[in-house]
């Protein structure tokens, strides 16, 4: 994946990396959001910045099906304040 800073990564370039992390682990197995943004980031404060577009993108995603974002059991809003979020696949 190609490294770059909140200022220039798109949606599309978020989404790619959400399928490529996912796609290196188990079908059961989950993501966090801090993940892809340090996968996008060249430093601390650039994955920092990109974490709401990565929960952005995450609740799109989710809208249309193609991720679960979960907080513990449940399937959440990955907007939704309440703590950390899980990004998974599909039932």
């Amino acid at each position: 994946m190609k490294k770059g800073t909140a200022a220039v990564t798109s949606d599309e370039t978020i989404e790619k990396t959400i399928f490529a992390l996912l796609a290196r682990r188990d079908a059961s197995a989950s993501i966090c959001p801090f993940e892809v943004a340090r996968a996008l980031a060249t430093d601390d404060a650039g994955w920092r910045a990109l974490m709401g577009d990565v929960r952005r993108v995450a609740a799109r995603l989710a809208e249309e099906g193609l991720v679960r974002v979960t907080r513990g059991a449940d399937e959440v809003d990955a907007m939704s304040a309440g703590g950390p979020v899980r990004l998974r696949r599909p039932k």
